[in-house]
């Protein structure tokens, strides 16, 4: 596998990168931007839109063309095309330090699930979150200290997440009905580096960005490591799936002296493929949910 980086795009944080029915979209985190990726895989990155807060990830919303949900500020919002944001729920605008949100993405279900961390990460900060078809949003997870992820199997009874600065992705069995956790397992430990963003390929193998190593790894259902990428720059962020391309965003943020490729896009092709990301479904209605 070799993976190349053709755009000229160099980004501070790039993250929550994801392909879905509106093409390649990716965030960077720090300076709220939300971009897509066009087909020519030589072609800038173009921004879709800029928040005057960080911008974790998004999902695209089903039946509301050109709305996004998004982990955003702190807490969760909707991108409209006209450019607004509707304010679904702020639940860490009073947290006693710092907050802001980080990765996140929808599950098979059509719910959204989004983490949240201090800003100087704080051990034990940040949730978990969980926004219903409804709109509800509710803390489902405390006590983690970076979450990145969560990444969902294919059937949706299945999410890993990264609690990334204890170097521990967790596997938890969902009731994709209710969207209640089961307990969890430890199904990585990284002893070296931090675990970052995740996908789930065909196989039910996890591809795990790891923050500080420069490498992307493949790991098998049960655990077992199965491959390594090596990249050349040092923080992989976020990885998903077109297909059998598997896209790599990378950071230069806290590099004292960046190399060329810090804060990259990198793409390879894979044997295993994997799928669209899911939407954000409100149900009741075919528009998005109203913010409360």
């Amino acid at each position: 596998m070799r993976a190349e980086a053709l755009r000229p795009d160099r980004l501070e944080l790039g993250e929550g990168i994801r392909w879905t029915e509106r093409g390649l979209v990716l965030v960077d985190i720090l300076a709220g931007r939300l971009l897509i990726a066009p087909d020519n895989p030589t072609a800038p990155l173009k921004q879709l839109a800029q928040l005057p807060v960080p911008l974790g990830a998004v999902a695209p919303v089903a039946d509301a063309p050109g709305t996004w949900i998004a982990a955003a500020g702190t807490g969760i919002c909707l991108l409209t095309p006209n450019g607004s944001t509707r304010w679904l729920a702020q639940p860490e605008a009073d947290a006693p330090r710092p907050m802001r949100m980080n990765d996140a993405t929808a599950d098979p279900s059509g719910r959204f699930w989004a983490g949240s961390m201090a800003y100087d990460a704080h051990e034990g900060a940040g949730s978990l979150y969980r926004v219903d078809h409804d709109g509800t949003v509710t803390r489902v997870l405390d006590g983690i200290t970076v979450p990145n992820g969560p990444a969902f199997t294919a059937e949706g009874d299945t999410m890993y997440l990264a609690d990334s600065a204890r170097g521990v992705v967790r596997r938890y069995p969902v009731d994709p009905a209710t969207a209640d956790l089961g307990t969890p397992e430890v199904f990585v430990t990284v002893d070296e580096g931090s675990p970052d963003g995740m996908a789930v390929d065909a196989e039910g193998a996890v591809w795990v960005a790891v923050w500080g190593t420069g490498t992307v790894r493949r790991y098998l259902p049960d655990g077992r490591l199965d491959r390594t990428m090596r990249l050349p720059a040092l923080q992989p962020a976020g990885v998903c799936l077109q297909e059998d391309l598997l896209h790599i965003t990378t950071a230069h943020v806290g590099l004292a002296a960046p190399g060329p490729y810090d804060g990259a896009v990198f793409t390879a092709r894979v044997d295993v493929p994997g799928r669209p990301a899911d939407a954000y479904r409100h149900r009741g209605s075919t528009s998005a949910p109203e913010a409360s």
